[in-house]
């Protein structure tokens, strides 16, 4: 079988920030690593779940909403996907993550999209992780610039 893209990038170098994963035709996709990976420390269900349902009304409800196509989290809990056309330039998608990143810290009030007919876990959020997520994302993000954006080799 072919090896996928993401399972070639050294996971041993990785740390937490902001990178092209790949690009797809006029998709890009961009890996938010929060965590790094194989630490024996991973984001925890509520915490991640929070931060998922945030960050896409967030960037959805801003300039770029026409320019996301989805934001998720990974399955080993080190990090998100973002997947925005190609018309959102690598310094915007920097701006629109910490802006983003920006709008989780400081958020008050319920969850986006947590009740029971909104959500199939509607039982599993923490904003309080959530928000320390985005605050330390927020840090490790800033000066962020596009040429950042390469995995180490």
């Amino acid at each position: 079988m072919k090896r996928i893209a993401s399972f070639a990038i050294n996971h041993d170098k990785l740390k937490p920030g902001l990178y092209t994963s790949r690009v797809d035709g006029d998709v890009v996709t961009y890996d938010l690593r929060t965590i790094i990976p194989n630490c024996g420390t991973y984001m925890d269900n509520g915490e991640m779940h929070s931060f998922e349902h945030l960050f896409a009304t967030y960037a959805r409800n801003g300039e770029a909403a026409d320019k996301i196509i989805y934001f998720g989290p990974m399955g080993c809990r080190t990090g998100f996907y973002l997947l925005v056309r190609d018309t959102l330039s690598p310094s915007s998608a920097i701006e629109l993550v910490q802006k983003t990143l920006g709008e989780i810290a400081a958020h008050n009030g319920e969850i986006p999209g947590a009740s029971p007919t909104e959500c199939g876990n509607a039982a599993e959020h923490d904003l309080p992780k959530a928000k320390a997520l985005a605050e330390r994302m927020a840090k490790a993000l800033a000066g962020w610039t596009k040429e950042r954006l390469v995995y180490e080799e």
